[in-house]
This record gives structure tokens, C-alpha cells and sequence, in this order.
């Protein structure tokens, strides 16, 4: 049976996920990239900055629930101790 595998690790210092374990997150990472610059070329932020605010908040929603499902568990860290 296949073990599965966390698509982010946890930072070792703060709150949150460092980068891609696998590739599957590098997707995900890219892909949230490519939302946020289309949004910034289709609702340009200082003529539709509604809109485009919608588009980044709605992406960055979108790419913490993947977090938070893919990664591992997120909790304040502070190194080694």
C-alpha cells in the first residue's frame, strides 16, 4: 500500500507552509501565480481594483484550503526548541 505523502511541509520558524514537497504543489504554487497575474492583467488595480481584490482574495482562499488539506499540520513553530 502507497503511503501518502503531505504536498507541503510545515515551516520550521512561524506559522504556515515553506515550499513544495512534491509536484503536485509546485502545481498548485504555479497555478495560484498565473491566477494572480491574470487577474492583475484582466482587472487591471487601478481601474477595477474590486474586482481584482475579488480575484486575489478568491485565489488565496482557494490556495489555503489546498494547504490545509495537502500539508502538513500548521502551528506556530519557533525552531528547535
Amino acid at each position: 500500500m502507497r503511503e501518502d505523502k503531505t504536498w507541503f511541509k510545515a515551516k520550521t520558524h512561524g506559522w504556515g507552509w515553506g515550499p513544495a514537497t512534491t509536484w503536485q504543489g509546485w502545481v498548485v504554487y504555479i497555478a495560484y501565480g498565473v491566477w494572480t497575474v491574470w487577474a492583475a492583467l484582466t482587472f487591471r488595480p487601478d481601474r477595477d481594483l474590486p474586482l481584482f481584490l475579488g480575484c486575489t482574495l478568491g485565489g488565496s482562499v482557494v490556495l489555503l484550503l489546498v494547504c490545509l488539506l495537502k500539508g502538513e499540520k500548521p502551528a506556530w513553530r519557533w525552531g528547535g526548541r
